[in-house]
């Protein structure tokens, strides 16, 4: 699927919360997640992800994350070189 322009669609989920210890990625309240939102593509979704990471960053336990969904939805092809 292309968006206007002929540039092909990645989405990407940007999303965080507190992590129960530093040396996990198992999240202290799924309820509490923060969902940043889905994205276009990776440029935008990396914008949001270092704005949200940025602003939490008084925080040790405070982690966000960028899920790369087009990979998920395709995953024969969204897994090939040179794709974020």
């Amino acid at each position: 699927m292309a968006e206007e322009g002929g540039k092909k669609q990645l989405l990407h989920l940007v999303f965080g919360g507190e992590l129960k210890s530093l040396k996990s990625t198992e999240f202290r309240d799924l309820d509490g997640l923060d969902i940043v939102g889905i994205f276009p593509d990776y440029a935008s979704a990396l914008a949001a992800w270092k704005s949200k990471a940025q602003a939490s960053v008084d925080n040790a336990h405070m982690r966000y994350y960028v899920v790369h969904l087009h990979r998920l939805l395709d995953p024969e092809n969204g897994a090939k070189a040179g794709q974020n």
